[in-house]
């Protein structure tokens, strides 16, 4: 991103007319919360808890000047009333029925707004088993040729915008964990990736063909899974072509995001570890398709990596180098989407006395993601309106393996994550980036 190209305060784009999300993964459970959630807020029924966009604050220039704006009054973010939801699924159920069949959100939630979800029907998707094999998609577009699939993809687009009189759009990737894809030469250049979809190549899983034709199309992709999808040179290299911005991967939710609470503590006290040990247990259809060993790989390499890179073992060998890292999910169908993890983890400290922690989070993976959806939707259609393509690394907050340039390690550390986020939106708009330095207050003072 080269600072030239920015454009700041006063030649943002004012977001102007209605926002299309569109969302391959309709009818999940973290789709139908998040649509769900969106609307009851628009009615005054329901307010937006966990949104960063929403109910966050920034702090803006000296403590003394007790300047902390809330960040929509602060940033020209787009409505909450102008967003209009769209996408595809490979169940044909409408959103009221996908929330009911999830089992997430409670009668008293749903009904208010059972016209507005049953109005939301899924396109037919884009669908290929041998990426995910636990599920039997019966909503799919029956074209065999990759490139036909793009197309169909893109004319859904022009239709949906179409019909809804849309000035923008947004798609962000809420459907299934992949099978474990790494990194092949078909995906190093747009050009060898055009020519492998041409050829129906095995490499190109559905993930990817909804970015190409997002990204083809001018609309900013989201990657909410652990998929590799968009974070490949060739969509990177197009997207950089097309200025569109592109984030991921895959959502910041329930035991990673405990991981990256407590690790940069451990860390920042010097403490050492010996190992950190967790389980899950799930039951919605991420739980079903992570049965599937080669799904869970692709999302045990998104799980593992966070603790490598807080800790830097290379830099402090003596605390962490040899430490043992293990992460298991379990499918029990009972728990439905209220995911329940266990973590216990063996730490050190003075003179090499060992010490323990256990955590037992029993949280609700829907109910985590959604306002994760809400915001990433609005500050990708801001990023949009400042100008700014290809990688967001400024929005790694939201990921548990988030997209970086190619000769940069990535920042897991939350708190860091959350500074670089709210100096992004302090850049745009022309205010001092805040470094928490502290120590001229007191140098200055008389």
């Amino acid at each position: 991103m080269k600072q030239k190209n920015l454009k700041l305060k006063d030649q943002i784009a004012t977001p102007r007319g209605k926002v299309g999300v569109l969302i391959p993964g309709l009818g999940g459970a973290v789709s139908t919360t998040f649509m769900a959630g969106v609307e009851l807020v628009r009615k005054g029924l329901a307010e937006p808890i966990g949104s960063l966009t929403q109910l966050g604050t920034i702090r803006l220039g000296k403590r003394y000047e007790l300047r902390s704006p809330k960040i929509t009054e602060f940033v020209p973010l787009a409505s909450l009333d102008d967003l209009v939801f769209g996408g595809w699924d490979l169940y044909e159920a409408n959103g009221y029925e996908a929330a009911n069949y999830a089992r997430v959100l409670n009668r008293d939630h749903l009904e208010p707004i059972k016209e507005f979800l049953s109005g939301i029907r899924p396109m037919k998707a884009v669908f290929d088993g041998r990426f995910v094999r636990n599920l039997d998609g019966t909503h799919v577009k029956k074209s065999e040729n990759l490139r036909q699939q793009v197309d169909a993809l893109k004319e859904d687009i022009v239709r949906f915008r179409s019909d809804h009189g849309l000035d923008r759009c947004i798609m962000i990737w809420a459907g299934s964990t992949e099978v474990y894809l790494s990194p092949q030469d078909v995906h190093q250049s747009y050009s060898a990736l055009q020519e492998a979809v041409i050829r129906n190549d095995p490499n190109i899983a559905p993930s990817m063909l909804y970015a190409m034709a997002a990204i083809e199309s001018g609309i900013p992709f989201i990657n909410g899974a652990p998929n590799l999808t968009v974070d490949i040179p060739a969509l990177i290299e197009l997207a950089g072509e097309k200025s569109v911005p592109i984030a991921g991967k895959d959502f910041k939710t329930g035991q990673t995001l405990i991981k990256t609470i407590l690790a940069p503590g451990i860390k920042a006290r010097m403490l050492g570890l010996e190992g950190w040990y967790s389980t899950n247990i799930l039951g919605n259809r991420d739980g079903l398709v992570l049965d599937d060993k080669d799904s869970f790989r692709t999302k045990e390499e998104s799980k593992l990596a966070v603790l490598e890179y807080i800790l830097q073992p290379s830099l402090y060998p003596t605390l962490y180098k040899n430490y043992h890292h293990k992460v298991t999910i379990n499918y029990y169908p009972p728990r439905g989407d209220n995911k329940e993890s266990w973590d216990c983890i063996d730490i050190f400290g003075w003179l090499g006395y060992p010490m323990q922690m256990k955590v037992d989070f029993q949280c609700r993976d829907s109910i985590l993601a959604a306002p994760i959806i809400l915001d990433l939707v609005l500050f990708m259609d801001l990023a949009q309106r400042v100008g700014m393509g290809g990688i967001q690394e400024w929005l790694s907050f939201y990921f548990k393996s988030p997209m970086h340039k190619e000769n940069l390690y990535p920042e897991h550390d939350l708190f860091i994550q959350l500074m670089k986020l709210k100096n992004t939106l302090r850049y745009f708009m022309g205010e001092e980036q805040i470094t928490h330095f502290g120590l001229d207050y007191y140098m200055n003072s008389e």
